[in-house]
């Protein structure tokens, strides 16, 4: 659906015919200015991972024999230089099932941006592995350059792998490593992260699909309290049942009934400027909800609660999913909106929105309008050599947003190792992609988390 076209503050002097201008042409122009590539096969020091998963796919083999992936990038955040970012892996390989053996991290990176310097192509597209606390450049992926989320004070409620004997996968007959049990080390079996904020406080809030969750650590991923349930606001019109929204994949359901889909939970997730409220965004709708509505409830920082104000999201004709959401300021974020289309199947459709809350009543809709379509972004200077000046992005999941000014954007694909199809037949890689907006953003956020 066309929507309505978004605020823009800037100097009262140039703001009428900004604003006429963006109203007349709704869609921003944009522009290719940075791309980089982290290989498929790239992978940090850690336990064998991969041991459920199958035979793998790509070329690429299973299981990767004392080795983690680095791979599945569902959120980034600021690293501790300009030129440096903390990544967040997803559950592994997609599946409380076939994770167990796959580590919960965040990783420190630097990318060296390919970019016009306005006579030619300067930088190696490369992306580096960094220390966690300085942001300096390493050789590989050692320990120095991650956190392991771990649960040593045992505030999670439910039973987790490192207290096991035995993966929970599979034939349950392979011993669960010894790190893990004894940094109790938390796993893809325990919980599907797929957003992560930075608080007020300096601690991390990360989101999850299987409950869904949100699970509070401090910033070297020890788990500080129990995990938190999402309760079940009804929103004008649902017939939502049940006092929780709970996935099939929940501990807790027992014989109870799920009213989310399977790993449907918190996909998105941003915080305001000011720290101290989260605003989690499921992945799908919750049954009884308004048709491809998702739910935005916001959670407060200091009571560590949530507060009962909520809206909803809706998703477009040829939207099925949702694949993060940051803030701009208090009432905007940007959400991407995707499809399971990729250049080797189907008809892909990825786009970021401006989603607006202002003026919006408990419930209701936020005000959407199309912000970049992230399968025709113009790049004159074809920074990924793929010999076109059109970019397209064209991955399943593409789960990463960073608002690096007001005119830049970073965004990141999850290629879900070693699944394929994205470009091609092989294995896909990590892109980071810089896009430059003609109009600034609203951005009132202090240096973003």
């Amino acid at each position: 659906m066309k929507t309505n076209a978004w605020k823009i503050v800037m100097p009262f002097a140039q703001a009428s015919a900004l604003t006429a201008a963006v109203v007349a042409t709704g869609v921003q122009a944009t522009e290719l200015t940075g791309f980089a590539m982290l290989p498929a096969n790239t992978f940090a020091v850690g336990p064998t991972s991969g041991q459920f998963a199958g035979a793998g796919a790509g070329g690429n083999s299973l299981p990767l024999v004392d080795r983690q992936p680095v791979q599945g990038f569902s959120a980034v955040l600021r690293g501790p230089t300009g030129n440096s970012f903390y990544v967040m892996t997803d559950n592994g390989f997609g599946a409380k099932t076939n994770s167990a053996d796959t580590l919960l991290r965040l990783y420190a990176m630097r990318p060296d941006f390919k970019t016009w310097n306005g006579r030619s192509v300067v930088g190696s597209g490369k992306v580096s592995p960094a220390e966690f606390e300085t942001g300096k450049k390493l050789m590989a992926f050692t320990s120095k350059s991650f956190i392991s989320l771990n649960d040593p004070d045992h505030k999670i409620g439910f039973d987790i792998v490192a207290g096991m004997a035995n993966y929970p996968n599979g034939a349950n007959d392979i011993p669960v490593d010894s790190s893990i049990q004894a940094n109790r080390l938390l796993t893809g079996s325990d919980l599907d992260i797929e957003a992560v904020r930075k608080d007020k406080n300096g601690n991390l809030w990360f989101g999850e699909e299987f409950g869904p969750f949100l699970v509070k650590t401090d910033h070297k991923g020890k788990v500080l309290r129990s995990e938190i349930a999402t309760p079940n606001i009804l929103p004008p019109g649902s017939s939502a049942t049940g006092p929780d929204v709970m996935s099939p994949q929940n501990p807790y359901l027992g014989a109870g009934i799920p009213n989310l889909g399977t790993s449907r939970g918190f996909e998105g997730m941003a915080i305001n400027p000011a720290g101290d409220k989260l605003y989690t965004l499921l992945e799908d709708t919750v049954t009884g909800d308004p048709v491809k509505t998702l739910r935005i409830n916001e959670f407060d920082i200091d009571t560590e609660s949530y507060t009962g104000n909520n809206w909803l999201y809706q998703l477009e004709a040829e939207g099925t999913n949702i694949g993060d959401m940051t803030a701009i300021n208090d009432h905007q974020f940007i959400v991407i909106e995707r499809n399971g289309g990729t250049a080797t199947n189907g008809t892909p459709f990825k786009k970021l929105y401006l989603a607006d809350m202002a003026s919006v009543a408990n419930g209701g809709l936020v005000k959407k309008t199309e912000l970049v379509d992230l399968m025709n972004i113009p790049d004159p200077h074809d920074l990924n050599r793929d010999g076109s000046t059109t970019f397209t992005f064209p991955f399943v999941t593409i789960e990463d947003v960073l608002i690096l000014n007001p005119t830049t954007l970073l965004v990141m694909n999850d290629n879900n190792y070693p699944g394929t199809g994205g470009r091609d037949s092989n294995s896909d890689n990590n892109e980071f992609i810089k896009i430059k907006l003609d109009h600034p953003l609203d951005f009132r956020g202090r240096r973003q988390h």
